[in-house]
């Protein structure tokens, strides 16, 4: 049998038993991506050279860490009940305000970073009030990919497309994608209140209960509080001048961790503590995810599909467009965004050079917007659609409030046929109609 066939058969049959949530998804992940290469498929070299994406693993192994030593100091807890109290203890407001601030925070740290700064607050909110954590935690998951794609650093997709386009600065994303990122929250927002309403109505009793409690009582350990506090505020300053020192985000978040570990925990069982809590089922699912997706890019589908598309638009820029934003969202749903990107970067850049246009101009420019609004927005489809929802499931089973695949499929499918209508119309009329 042909390569090609047997690549997509071991991806589909292993993405049908992941969906099917039968068999840990870790272990399906595993013996598909260990299929792919002991049928050849794929070379064990380029497995952990090219294909896994290590900067990813790395970064939520060091911030897994440090936020578990911040969550045993009572941090979390603390600002659970001020945010709580803030919103009256009114359940929907509490959800409307956790989501902005998710959005906010996916835009100027990153997505995967914000959602687990923010997990561990809401399931504190949530114990409080006595409600179920689960439309809180999807409707974070879906605020971190929108607000993710406001800014170069908020979603992988967007950090390799201005890897890959020296012109597109920090000011370029913010300026072109932030004002849609913008509306499609305030239009999700909105979505979100309406779907979850009637699930979560205020409880004056709990209320009461809630407006009493005092929030300093939380505070277990001080002395480690401000160590975790200081160094956590030095990870999130070297996430954002990333582009200024150089240093891979990766880099930072497991130096903080050490740091952290070295200054705050003082004997060799918290340590352990510490590295036990590192959520290794998604840590390992990501791994043979990466590697089941780089058997489809190695055989070539994925780069067969993005050549398809540019095809089927005969070069025309603003067919082009459009054609990207609705094929990358859709893919992003489906396969993790970061090798169909890695894919798409090199094909525009051809097309451009194709159709003898400069690399920074308008025309191309339009295509890098409809790509990253695309790979980002179609993150929210799926449950393994992106990075940060994946890491709000595991975080949520762990908790033993998991919630399931077609659960978070009913909920983000509708939001991201309405996000990419949204970014249709916006990159029509703000780009296409100008297009000479």
């Amino acid at each position: 049998m042909d390569q090609t066939w047997i690549a997509l058969i071991i991806f589909l049959i292993s993405y049908a038993i992941i969906i099917s949530e039968k068999v840990n998804r870790a272990v399906i992940a595993l013996c598909g991506a260990g299929l792919m290469i002991i049928l050849g498929l794929l070379d064990i070299h380029k497995v952990f050279t090219q294909y896994i994406e290590w900067n990813t693993i790395v970064l939520l192994i060091g911030m897994m860490i440090l936020v578990s030593i911040a969550n045993k100091t009572g941090i979390f807890q603390y600002v659970a009940i001020k945010a709580a109290k803030f919103c009256k203890g009114n359940p929907i407001q509490i959800l409307v305000m956790m989501s902005i601030l998710t959005a906010i925070g996916s835009a100027f740290l990153d997505n995967v970073t914000t959602v687990l700064l923010v997990v561990p607050v809401t399931l504190s909110i949530t114990r409080i009030l006595g409600v179920n954590p689960v439309p809180y935690l999807i409707s974070e998951i879906i605020a971190s990919n929108i607000g993710g794609t406001a800014t170069l650093i908020g979603d992988p997709p967007n950090i390799m497309i201005g890897s890959a386009n020296t012109h597109l600065t920090f000011n370029s994303f913010l300026l072109n994608l932030g004002p849609i990122a913008v509306i499609i929250m305030g239009v999700t927002t909105t979505m979100l209140y309406f779907i979850y309403r009637k699930q979560l109505k205020p409880n004056p009793a709990k209320q009461a209960d809630l407006m009493k409690l005092n929030e300093n009582d939380n505070i277990k350990n001080r002395p480690l509080m401000i160590k975790s506090l200081i160094i956590l505020g030095i990870t999130m300053l070297g996430f954002v001048l990333h582009s200024v020192i150089h240093v891979e985000a990766s880099v930072v978040a497991l130096f903080g961790a050490s740091l952290l570990m070295l200054f705050g925990l003082k004997t060799e069982h918290e340590v352990e503590e510490a590295l036990h809590s590192v959520e290794w089922v998604t840590i390992f699912f990501f791994g043979g995810l990466f590697v089941l997706v780089g058997g489809l890019q190695e055989v070539g589908i994925i780069s067969s599909m993005a050549e398809k598309i540019l095809a089927i638009t005969n070069g025309d820029i603003g067919s082009s467009s459009l054609l990207i934003l609705w094929v990358s969202g859709i893919a992003s749903a489906t396969i993790d965004n970061i090798p169909f990107v890695a894919t798409m970067i090199p094909l525009i850049k051809d097309m451009a050079v194709n159709l003898g246009l400069d690399a920074a101009s308008q025309q191309i420019n339009v295509l890098w917007w409809s790509l990253a609004l695309g790979a980002c927005l179609g993150g929210n489809g799926t449950i393994i659609g992106a990075s940060a929802n994946v890491i709000v499931a595991g975080m949520a089973s762990k908790e033993g409030k998991g919630f399931s695949y077609f659960e978070f499929l009913k909920i983000g499918a509708p939001i991201t046929i309405v996000s990419l209508i949204l970014a249709n119309v916006y990159i029509y009329f703000r780009y296409i109609i100008f297009l000479p």
